[in-house]
């Protein structure tokens, strides 16, 4: 049984969390990266996906990698990294229907742009269920698994962390979540990297699917 009774403050991840990976919409911001990294930096294609992977692990975003680097303008990159297809994304009416009976606020926590949350989500048909949004602009353009964004998620929405639950599919960001005194729950994903950490105690939850570990909880605390 899933007991989260206590919990006020539901914090979403957006990208391969609230929609499935399988959807590959962050397949297509994947490609739009190596694209600007060619362009930008002069490099081959091979050489632009080795770019973009090692600055994603080395420094949390590709993004974060190719300012400290390369002094890229960030908004330019943003820009054009997600202008993707949204369509690839349907409405989702049960896990609105969840997320909408959960007690207390959910929040999307992102390291991507607040355009690109409102546009999945409205594509998702949730928009209206988060009342709050913290994005890589926010965070000062730190990005997750550094400890500073979520100082600063905590103390702009002035949340409880002993109240809060975070749902991410990157298994190691969520530890400096646990580290604050928050629930987590890692949603499952294949990808090596997602997992890497996953094994550690700072994973409190392991979600298969989203919406039926929403509906378990709704059906204990409602």
């Amino acid at each position: 049984m899933i007991e989260l009774k206590n919990i006020r403050h539901w914090i979403f991840d957006l990208d391969n969390t609230l929609y499935p990976n399988t959807t590959n919409l962050f397949d297509k911001i994947d490609d739009l990266m190596c694209q600007f990294i060619e362009e930008n930096l002069g490099v081959s294609k091979e050489e632009a996906l080795k770019i973009k992977n090692t600055y994603f692990h080395d420094h949390g975003t590709t993004l974060n990698g190719l300012m400290k680097k390369h002094d890229i303008d960030a908004d330019k990159f943003l820009e054009f990294v997600h202008d993707i297809d949204y369509t690839l994304l349907n409405k989702d009416e049960e896990l609105g229907v969840q997320i909408k009976k959960l007690p207390g606020e959910k929040i999307i926590f992102t390291n991507g742009t607040r355009k690109h949350a409102q546009k999945v989500t409205e594509r998702l048909g949730i928009e209206k269920h988060f009342t709050k949004m913290f994005d890589i602009v926010d965070s000062k353009f730190i990005p997750k698994p550094e400890v500073e964004p979520y100082h600063l998620l905590v103390s702009t929405h002035n949340l409880d962390p002993e109240k809060s639950i975070f749902f991410e599919d990157i298994a190691k960001n969520l530890l400096p979540a646990h580290n604050l005194g928050m629930k987590t729950a890692w949603v499952e994903n294949d990808d090596d990297y997602c997992k890497e950490g996953y094994d550690g105690k700072h994973v409190h939850y392991r979600v298969k699917s989203l919406i039926d570990f929403l509906t378990e909880i709704n059906k204990n605390i409602n």
